[in-house]
C-alpha cells in the first residue's frame, strides 16, 4: 500500500511536502526507538549464535551505557540522534512519498505504451509505480550524510567530539557519503517492491518484509561503513571480508528481527497518514 498520491498532479507539491513531512515526524516519534535498536545489533560484531542466548546477553548491546538502569531511563537512551534523525526522517519521506508520484508521472507520460505492451494494463501500471519507485530510491542517497550522522548518534555518539553538525558538513565533506554505492544497492530494490505492492495492505507488508530481509546484508554492510570514525575509511568489500570469518554468513541479518516485528504497524502507520494528510494539506495549498 503506497502513498495514494494522485498520479495526475492533482495534489500541489506542497501538499505533498507538508503531508510527507507530517508523517515522517510522526513515525520517528514511534519507531525511532526500533531503528536504534536494529542499528545496534547490526553493529555488533559477536558472532550471530551468541546473540540469542538470553536478554542480559543483549541488554548491554541494546541499552548500552543503560543496560542496568531503570525502565524508563533505558527507554529514554535508545532516541540517541533524534535531531538527525527528524532531518533525515522527514527529508526522506518529502522526498520518497513527494518524489515516487513525479517519477511515475514522467514514465506515464513517456513510457506508458512500452509497459502497457509489455506486461499489460493492470500489471504495467504496477510495474511503472514499483520503476517510479526504485528510483526514487536510487536518487535517495542524496539524503545520506543525515543518515550518517544519525547512524554515529546511535551507535558510535564518541565520532562526533563534542562537534555541531555545521562544523562536522565543514570538516567532513564528501566522507559523509561514504557508503554510497551500497545504499543505492539497498535502496532499488526496497523502493521497488515497496511501491510496487499497492493492491493491499496484506500485499504491501509482504512485499516490505521481503524487501527489507532481501536488503537485510545491503543495510548492515551500509551500517557498518557508517557507524566508523570519521577519519577511518572503511571499504565495504573488507566489511563483508571480515564479518564472514569472524561472525558467520548469519551475522548479514543482525538487526533483522526488529524490523519486521514492527514493518506492518509501521508501513499501514505512515503510509495512512500521509495518503490522509496529502489531501487535507491539497484543499489550502
Amino acid at each position: 500500500m503506497s502513498p495514494a498520491h494522485s498520479s495526475n498532479g492533482k495534489d500541489s507539491a506542497a501538499a505533498r511536502i507538508l503531508g510527507s513531512g507530517a508523517s515522517g515526524v510522526a513515525e520517528l516519534l514511534i519507531f525511532h526507538p526500533v531503528d536504534t535498536v536494529a542499528k545496534r545489533l547490526m553493529s555488533n560484531k559477536s558472532k550471530a549464535s551468541t546473540l540469542a542466548v538470553s536478554f542480559s546477553t543483549l541488554s548491554p548491546i541494546i541499552f548500552r551505557d543503560s543496560a542496568t538502569a531503570p525502565l524508563a531511563r533505558k527507554f529514554l537512551s535508545l532516541f540517541p540522534g533524534l535531531g538527525y534523525a527528524a532531518g533525515y526522517k522527514v527529508a526522506q519521506r518529502v522526498y520518497k512519498f513527494g518524489g515516487q508520484p513525479w517519477f511515475n508521472d514522467i514514465i506515464n507520460k513517456h513510457y506508458k505504451t512500452n509497459f502497457t505492451n509489455t506486461f499489460g494494463e493492470r500489471k504495467g501500471k504496477m510495474m511503472m509505480q514499483a520503476t517510479a519507485g526504485s528510483l526514487t530510491g536510487i536518487g535517495e542517497v542524496v539524503l545520506l550524510p543525515l543518515d550518517a550522522l544519525k547512524i554515529k548518534r546511535q551507535v558510535n555518539p564518541e565520532a562526533f567530539r563534542g562537534r555541531g553538525v555545521i562544523r562536522i558538513f565543514m570538516e567532513e565533506g564528501t566522507t559523509l557519503y561514504r557508503g554510497w554505492g551500497w545504499t543505492m544497492a539497498r535502496n532499488a530494490p526496497g523502493s521497488f517492491a515497496l511501491f510496487g505492492a499497492r493492491q493491499s495492505r496484506r500485499t504491501s507488508i509482504a512485499g516490505a518484509v521481503a524487501s527489507i530481509t532481501v536488503a537485510a546484508p545491503l543495510d548492515t554492510v551500509k551500517t557498518r561503513i557508517q557507524n566508523a570514525n570519521f577519519e577511518r575509511k572503511v571499504h565495504g568489500v573488507t566489511v563483508v571480508k571480515e564479518l564472514i570469518r569472524n561472525e558467520g554468513a548469519t551475522a548479514f541479518f543482525k538487526g533483522l528481527t526488529p524490523k519486521i516485528l514492527v514493518v506492518g504497524p509501521k508501513l499501514v502507520f505512515s503510509y495512512t497518514l500521509a495518503q490522509s494528510l496529502i489531501p487535507f494539506f491539497a484543499q489550502y495549498v
